[in-house]
């Protein structure tokens, strides 16, 4: 999809600070950080919301997840612990139309997250 942002980090069109990439997912860092580890995973798929997915989809939300543990243990967080999150639509959180994982860590995480 042309207009969306991580649609055209996924392509390359617009730089970002790539961490990992295969040719389903793509890791990138979070351009306004919360934590002192703070990583986007992506599909290369465009699926709008979590609201689109489909069972063909699973395998998909899988490796992502898989990605992100991944990255967790590279960036040495995965022992302390980190967050996973996902936002679907405005209410939730959702800022970027193109599903995602945040990846953060690095420091304690409080509750509730707000």
């Amino acid at each position: 999809m042309k207009d969306c942002l991580f649609c055209n980090i996924a392509s390359g069109a617009i730089p970002a600070n790539i961490i990992h990439q295969d040719d389903a997912v793509v890791a990138f860092d979070d351009i306004n950080p919360q934590a002192p580890q703070h990583k986007i995973i992506i599909p290369r798929k465009h699926i709008a919301t979590l609201n689109d997915l489909h069972d063909e989809d699973n395998n998909l939300i899988g490796h992502m997840v898989r990605s992100a543990i991944k990255l967790a243990n590279e960036l040495h967080i995965a022992d302390q612990g980190y967050r996973l999150v996902t936002n679907c639509n405005a209410n939730g959180g959702q800022t970027v139309f193109h599903i995602h994982i945040h990846l953060l860590g690095g420091r304690h995480m409080t509750w509730p997250p707000g």
